[in-house]
Protein backbone atom coordinates (compact mmCIF):
# COMPACT_ATOMS: atom_id res chain seq x y z
CA UNK A 1 0.00 0.00 0.00
CA UNK A 2 1.52 3.09 -1.04
CA UNK A 3 1.97 6.00 1.73
CA UNK A 4 -0.13 8.05 0.75
CA UNK A 5 -3.31 5.84 0.41
CA UNK A 6 -2.66 4.66 4.09
CA UNK A 7 -2.66 7.94 5.62
CA UNK A 8 -5.77 8.73 3.47
CA UNK A 9 -7.74 5.84 4.16
CA UNK A 10 -6.63 6.40 8.12
CA UNK A 11 -8.07 9.98 8.24
CA UNK A 12 -11.52 9.14 6.49
CA UNK A 13 -11.57 5.59 8.68
CA UNK A 14 -11.31 7.64 11.88
CA UNK A 15 -13.92 10.54 11.28
CA UNK A 16 -16.40 7.17 10.62
CA UNK A 17 -15.22 5.82 14.08
CA UNK A 18 -15.96 8.79 15.97
CA UNK A 19 -19.04 9.17 14.36
CA UNK A 20 -20.04 5.45 15.22
CA UNK A 21 -18.86 6.11 18.80
CA UNK A 22 -21.36 8.59 19.39
CA UNK A 23 -24.28 6.65 18.51
CA UNK A 24 -22.91 3.45 19.91
CA UNK A 25 -22.63 5.49 23.64
CA UNK A 26 -26.11 6.89 22.71
CA UNK A 27 -27.39 3.19 22.18
CA UNK A 28 -25.52 1.34 25.68
CA UNK A 29 -26.54 4.96 27.76
CA UNK A 30 -30.33 3.52 26.82
CA UNK A 31 -29.66 0.15 28.47
CA UNK A 32 -31.53 0.34 31.98
CA UNK A 33 -29.26 -0.24 34.92
CA UNK A 34 -32.24 -2.26 36.42
CA UNK A 35 -32.42 -4.25 33.01
CA UNK A 36 -28.55 -4.73 32.10
CA UNK A 37 -28.75 -8.52 32.65
CA UNK A 38 -31.41 -9.20 29.90
CA UNK A 39 -30.63 -11.51 27.70
CA UNK A 40 -32.86 -12.38 24.53
CA UNK A 41 -32.13 -16.28 24.76
CA UNK A 42 -30.39 -18.23 26.68
CA UNK A 43 -27.10 -18.66 24.72
CA UNK A 44 -26.78 -14.49 24.19
CA UNK A 45 -24.82 -12.34 26.33
CA UNK A 46 -26.55 -10.16 28.63
CA UNK A 47 -27.16 -6.47 27.45
CA UNK A 48 -24.03 -5.58 29.85
CA UNK A 49 -21.74 -8.04 28.63
CA UNK A 50 -22.79 -7.38 25.15
CA UNK A 51 -21.77 -3.41 25.77
CA UNK A 52 -18.82 -4.71 27.42
CA UNK A 53 -17.83 -6.53 24.21
CA UNK A 54 -18.50 -3.59 21.93
CA UNK A 55 -16.54 -1.12 24.12
CA UNK A 56 -13.60 -3.21 25.43
CA UNK A 57 -13.33 -4.93 21.74
CA UNK A 58 -13.25 -1.11 20.23
CA UNK A 59 -10.26 0.23 22.28
CA UNK A 60 -8.25 -3.24 22.10
CA UNK A 61 -8.51 -3.68 18.96
CA UNK A 62 -7.41 -0.06 18.37
CA UNK A 63 -4.63 -0.35 20.63
CA UNK A 64 -3.53 -3.65 19.35
CA UNK A 65 -3.68 -1.91 15.16
CA UNK A 66 -1.07 0.44 16.96
CA UNK A 67 0.79 -1.84 18.69
CA UNK A 68 1.04 -3.73 14.95
CA UNK A 69 0.30 -7.29 16.69
CA UNK A 70 -3.58 -9.05 17.51
CA UNK A 71 -3.40 -11.10 20.52
CA UNK A 72 -6.26 -12.74 21.96
CA UNK A 73 -5.29 -11.82 26.14
CA UNK A 74 -7.85 -9.63 26.86
CA UNK A 75 -6.49 -5.85 27.86
CA UNK A 76 -9.47 -4.94 30.08
CA UNK A 77 -10.98 -7.91 31.93
CA UNK A 78 -12.55 -5.76 34.38
CA UNK A 79 -16.10 -4.79 33.18
CA UNK A 80 -17.26 -1.92 34.98
CA UNK A 81 -20.32 -3.09 37.45
CA UNK A 82 -22.44 -0.12 35.95
CA UNK A 83 -23.60 1.07 32.46
CA UNK A 84 -22.51 4.57 33.58
CA UNK A 85 -19.25 3.48 34.77
CA UNK A 86 -18.83 1.61 30.77
CA UNK A 87 -19.03 4.79 29.28
CA UNK A 88 -17.15 6.84 31.53
CA UNK A 89 -14.11 4.32 30.74
CA UNK A 90 -15.07 4.08 26.33
CA UNK A 91 -15.09 8.00 27.23
CA UNK A 92 -11.64 8.11 28.47
CA UNK A 93 -9.97 4.75 26.35
CA UNK A 94 -11.62 5.44 22.97
CA UNK A 95 -9.73 9.00 22.30
CA UNK A 96 -6.54 7.83 23.99
CA UNK A 97 -6.84 4.43 21.80
CA UNK A 98 -7.86 6.13 18.36
CA UNK A 99 -5.05 8.93 19.15
CA UNK A 100 -2.65 5.82 19.28
CA UNK A 101 -3.95 4.95 15.58
CA UNK A 102 -3.69 8.69 14.42
CA UNK A 103 -0.03 9.18 15.44
CA UNK A 104 0.59 5.97 13.59
CA UNK A 105 3.24 6.63 10.83
CA UNK A 106 2.55 5.65 7.11
CA UNK A 107 5.17 3.10 7.51
CA UNK A 108 3.11 1.87 10.36
CA UNK A 109 0.19 1.97 8.79
CA UNK A 110 0.92 0.13 5.69
CA UNK A 111 2.55 -2.94 7.71
CA UNK A 112 0.96 -5.71 7.34
CA UNK A 113 -1.06 -7.85 10.44
CA UNK A 114 -1.65 -10.95 10.94
CA UNK A 115 -5.17 -11.39 12.52
CA UNK A 116 -5.32 -14.87 14.41
CA UNK A 117 -3.94 -16.63 11.13
CA UNK A 118 -7.25 -15.62 9.46
CA UNK A 119 -6.36 -12.98 7.05
CA UNK A 120 -3.38 -10.45 6.85
CA UNK A 121 -3.97 -6.84 5.78
CA UNK A 122 -1.79 -3.75 6.09
CA UNK A 123 -2.54 -2.14 9.62
CA UNK A 124 -5.12 0.23 8.27
CA UNK A 125 -7.37 -2.06 6.68
CA UNK A 126 -8.38 -3.42 9.93
CA UNK A 127 -10.05 0.14 11.12
CA UNK A 128 -12.48 -0.83 9.15
CA UNK A 129 -12.35 -4.10 10.31
CA UNK A 130 -13.23 -2.32 13.82
CA UNK A 131 -16.19 -0.18 12.81
CA UNK A 132 -17.87 -3.07 11.22
CA UNK A 133 -17.46 -5.32 14.32
CA UNK A 134 -18.87 -2.48 16.50
CA UNK A 135 -21.34 -1.69 14.03
CA UNK A 136 -23.01 -5.25 14.15
CA UNK A 137 -22.49 -5.67 18.02
CA UNK A 138 -24.49 -2.37 18.62
CA UNK A 139 -27.18 -3.70 16.35
CA UNK A 140 -27.63 -6.71 18.32
CA UNK A 141 -27.95 -4.73 21.42
CA UNK A 142 -30.40 -2.04 20.30
CA UNK A 143 -32.67 -4.86 19.47
CA UNK A 144 -32.61 -5.47 23.40
CA UNK A 145 -33.75 -2.18 23.94
CA UNK A 146 -37.45 -2.49 23.78
CA UNK A 147 -37.74 -5.85 25.45
CA UNK A 148 -35.69 -4.47 28.31
CA UNK A 149 -38.17 -1.48 28.38
CA UNK A 150 -35.83 1.30 27.03
CA UNK A 151 -36.25 2.92 24.42
CA UNK A 152 -34.51 3.29 20.79
CA UNK A 153 -32.25 6.05 20.15
CA UNK A 154 -32.14 7.42 16.70
CA UNK A 155 -29.13 5.64 15.01
CA UNK A 156 -28.63 6.26 11.19
CA UNK A 157 -31.77 8.55 11.06
CA UNK A 158 -34.92 8.63 13.09
CA UNK A 159 -36.60 5.50 15.48
CA UNK A 160 -39.76 5.53 16.86
CA UNK A 161 -38.77 6.46 20.18
CA UNK A 162 -36.18 9.44 19.07
CA UNK A 163 -37.54 10.66 15.52
CA UNK A 164 -35.30 12.36 13.09
CA UNK A 165 -35.23 15.55 12.71
CA UNK A 166 -33.93 16.08 9.79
Amino acid sequence: MKPELAVAVREMRLGSLINEFAITKKVIAAIPENAKEFRPDPKARTAHELAWHVVSSDVQMLDEIADGAFTMAERFPKMPSTIAGMIEFYDREFPRSLARVKALDAAALGKVIDFYGAFQFPAVVFLGFVESHSIHHRGQLSTYLRPMGSKVPSIYGGSADEPWKG
